[in-house]
């Protein structure tokens, strides 16, 4: 019973090592670059900066730089901050304006709350641009020493009753372009079908000597991936039997990979918006949105592949958290950002209470989105 229970709690203790360890590294890459765009920004335009913390809560280690900055890892690694001088809090409120008002000027120079619109504003982009320019170049590094692998999208297989067979797919088709967009590989393929359920979708497909056009529509199916997770993506009925030599991976320069770059990170802005859109619209489920939880159990999986994959998987995840901060939710970069507008077209900032009120608002929403995710991630994982 004892070795029993020994063999238990190591089998545990291993997988939560195994999750944490890759989830931290991949979470702490993705926060400190999103801090580092508003922190070199800030520099720029002359504001103090009093912390750069990679996490939050009590401080684990820290140092001071020559300009008085004190950069720090805290104990709870669920994201970061940089305070400036005249904040109020980690999350750049104002102070009252009686401290901002008696403030000198030699301080008021370095203040973050005394400068004009523009430069407030693009600090607080800066966050949500650095993460976008992150994963960019993340994509392009994994393309220029990785290669970008390419297999021929023929259609080898065709299920009977799919939605590849009603749109009149037979063996040996070559997809060569979907809804005018040229396909280079299978992947590609698949990428656009599985995110494209319920569409009709236009298909250039070569047949022997002939460019004929094909229109299918891909039916929502759940599948497992290799790690046991279920996912919900558009499924069109077709197999592609893989022989050797049919895998290539092409070499590309360095202007041809950040392209690449520049498109894949497109590619998951532009299906992260989709999806979103899709809850609102009732064409997706929202029980697909995760949380810390899911991120370290994916984090975890992916990191057994190798440390590409899980690069790669830091890159997705850095676009996704710079899309995330960039909706207009007061507390987020997003709500700032509407702040900052409205002071523009109004000539002068919203009144204090507008602004707590504002701030009271979004920290709910957000407690109530992570509580959500939580629960998803806590089902998925009972379901897994």
């Amino acid at each position: 019973m004892a070795e029993f229970f020994l063999h238990g709690f190591n089998t545990l203790t291993s997988g939560l090592i195994g999750y944490l360890v890759p989830f931290l590294f991949v979470l702490t890459i993705v926060v400190f670059f999103h801090e580092l765009g508003h922190f070199l920004v800030a520099r720029w335009a002359g504001v103090k900066v009093l912390t750069f913390s990679v996490g939050f809560g009590p401080e684990l280690a820290g140092f001071n730089d020559r300009h008085g900055t004190r950069w720090k890892l805290s104990a709870i690694p669920l994201g970061g901050y940089v305070k400036f001088f005249g904040d109020d809090s980690e999350a750049s409120t104002p102070s009252s304006s009686a401290t901002l008002a008696s403030m000198t000027a030699e301080e008021r120079a370095g203040s973050f709350h005394h400068k004009k619109v523009g430069p407030r504003a693009a600090i607080v982009v800066a966050g949500p641009v650095a993460n976008f320019i992150l994963a960019i170049f993340i994509f392009a590094g994994l393309f220029t020493f990785l290669g970008k692998p390419s297999t021929t999208a023929r259609v080898d297989g065709v299920q009977a009753g799919s939605a590849a067979e009603a749109a009149g797919f037979k063996p040996g088709d070559i997809v060569t372009a979907i809804n005018g967009s040229t396909i280079d590989s299978f992947s590609d393929m698949q990428r656009i079908v599985g995110t494209s359920a319920g569409e009709t979708l236009t298909f250039a497909v070569k047949r022997g000597d002939s460019i004929i056009d094909l229109r299918g529509k891909p039916e929502l199916k759940e599948i497992k991936d290799r790690f046991g997770n279920e996912h919900r993506i558009g499924i069109l009925g077709i197999s592609r039997a893989t022989s050797p030599g049919d895998v290539t991976t092409e070499r590309v320069n360095p202007a041809t990979a950040l392209w690449l770059g520049v498109k894949e990170t497109w590619f998951v802005v532009d299906r992260t918006l989709a999806y979103i859109g899709g809850i609102f619209t009732g064409r997706e489920a929202a029980d697909q949105v995760g949380g810390p939880l899911r991120i370290a159990q994916i984090s975890g999986q992916v990191a057994t592949i190798g440390l590409g994959a899980l690069i790669h998987l830091a890159a997705v995840l850095s676009v996704s958290i710079g899309l995330l901060n960039l909706f207009p939710v007061p507390l987020l970069d997003g709500g700032h950002l509407l702040f900052y507008a409205v002071e523009a077209v109004r000539g002068r900032p919203m009144s204090e209470r507008a602004q707590e009120m504002g701030f009271r608002i979004g920290l709910g929403l957000v407690l109530m989105l992570m509580v959500f995710a939580t629960y998803n991630d806590i089902l998925h994982l009972a379901g897994s």
